[in-house]
């Protein structure tokens, strides 16, 4: 027997949910077919209990500063395994809250694996199901790749889906990779006391952000503890009286790198195959799927969002991906993304917040610059908080002002960002948010002071 619906989505990850809730919203009957637990790879095993572990790690860091603030005690004791055992009540607690949403909105959900057979229909594996859809939408997401010397085995070379289970810290991890994982990985286990290594085969770490974030933050690493190497690649691995040692290449040339686990942070590869794909025709490149600018592949009637098709691997570039596919499905028109200026983030303390271009993809592009730089370290209540380390830097076209992109390091910088994204949408200016009077003492007055900064009248600098 068929179950017919005006929408079914592959998958129940941010991407999946939110456009379920968005469709039956415009209503359209809905349903999701999710393999394993609703809310997908990022909230049961990556962005929602990783930063469940990072709040454990700063709040462990300020004992470690206590004195600092004046405070004092003997034998500080922690336990990795309870910030594990937080980590998954606050994943509990969000699913349940997606589940209760697809009752509020009468969105049915299918338990198991989905794969189209024909346009408008799709095999349910688990029931034998079959669901018939007007309109599908596929959202599967992406898995963390292997290196072909390092492939994951699941206990000393790992991916983030294990390292969030890991109940006791590494006495020393090496991680592959200095983008968003691998950083905030980093920053965790130091807490817990872990030798951490970080190897990025690119210049520096964080290395799709501004140059200058990237350098500042590799300082702020290195008084963490935190070692890394940048321009260096793995060239072989080799197990050695239970540790495991890397041969680099590049600057890594000094020797291997022992350590007890690998964390590969290396990127993803996309969940696009046995899902049917081929035998509609449906259209990928290097495995992800193409798409239009309102989420259409190639074959009428099916769409696709979120990690599956490469644009920009976020969970909330999924969430709007899935409303634009869900709104034109519904009739309207929706703008379409402009995926340069959608927000990027980072969650180590001090975090990294960023949007639009960097100085140097503004100067490549032919735009007369001028940047806006504000140091925490002269923001008043950052000092009062001792979180002085980073700056807001704007980068700006002279001619007017405008806005082409904003970095932020520093502490809850991605508290920081919306503000700026926000000016950017409504196509306003530096000037515009150099203008607006914003609370004192308040880490916000960054932006307002880099604002300004771009026309040369920052007040506290």
């Amino acid at each position: 027997m068929a179950l017919e619906y005006d929408v079914a989505i592959i998958g129940g990850g941010p991407g999946g949910y939110t456009t379920a809730i968005r469709a039956a919203q415009l209503g359209l009957k809905t349903v999701v077919v999710e393999r394993d637990e609703v809310g997908g790879v990022c909230l049961n095993w990556g962005c929602i209990p990783s930063k469940a572990l990072l709040r454990n790690a700063e709040v462990l860091n300020l004992f470690h500063d206590a004195e600092r603030y004046g405070i004092s005690y003997e034998h500080l004791q922690y336990d990795m395994g309870k910030a594990i055992d937080r980590s998954r009540k606050v994943v509990d607690r969000m699913v349940n809250g997606v589940k209760f949403l697809f009752k509020k909105n009468k969105i049915d959900l299918v338990q198991g694996a989905a794969r189209l057979t024909e346009p408008g229909r799709i095999a349910v594996d688990s029931s034998g199901e079959t669901i018939t859809a007007k309109n599908t939408i596929i959202a599967t997401g992406a898995r963390s790749r292997d290196l072909p010397m390092l492939k994951s085995d699941g206990e000393s070379i790992i991916t983030s889906r294990e390292a969030l289970e890991l109940r006791e810290p590494p006495g020393s991890v090496v991680i592959i990779g200095g983008g968003a994982v691998g950083i905030e990985f980093a920053y965790f286990w130091r807490a817990y006391r872990s030798e951490v290594t970080i190897v990025e085969m690119l210049p520096h770490l964080a290395p799709n952000e501004d140059e200058e974030i990237s350098q500042q933050l590799e300082r702020v690493l290195s008084r963490q503890g935190i070692k890394f190497m940048a321009g260096t690649a793995v060239e072989s691995v080799e197990r050695r009286n239970g540790k495991l040692a890397l041969t680099l290449g590049g600057a890594g040339e000094e020797g291997p790198v022992e350590a007890d686990k690998v964390l590969l942070g290396v990127g993803v590869e996309p969940n696009s195959s046995e899902i049917g794909l081929e035998q509609l025709g449906v259209a990928t490149a290097k495995g992800f799927i193409s798409i239009d600018d309102g989420m259409a592949t190639n074959v009428p009637g099916v769409y696709a969002i979120g990690d599956v098709t490469g644009k920009l691997l976020l969970a909330h570039v999924a969430s709007a991906q899935g409303i634009i596919a869900a709104e034109a499905i519904a009739g309207r028109e929706p703008a379409p993304l402009v995926y340069q200026d959608l927000p990027r983030a980072t969650y180590s303390q001090p975090q990294i917040a960023s949007m639009g271009l960097t100085e140097a993809q503004a100067k490549e592009r032919g735009f007369d610059v001028k940047i806006g730089r504000f140091p925490f370290k002269a923001s008043g209540k950052a000092v009062a908080l001792g979180a002085e380390e980073g700056l807001v830097k704007i980068v700006a076209d002279a001619a007017y002002g405008e806005i082409l992109g904003a970095h932020i390091l520093g502490h809850d910088a991605t508290e920081l960002l919306a503000e700026v994204s926000l000016t950017r949408m409504l196509e306003g200016t530096a000037m515009d948010i150099g203008r607006t009077v914003h609370p004192h003492p308040s880490m916000s007055e960054a932006l307002m002071e880099a604002g300004l900064g771009v026309f040369g009248e920052s007040i506290n600098i």
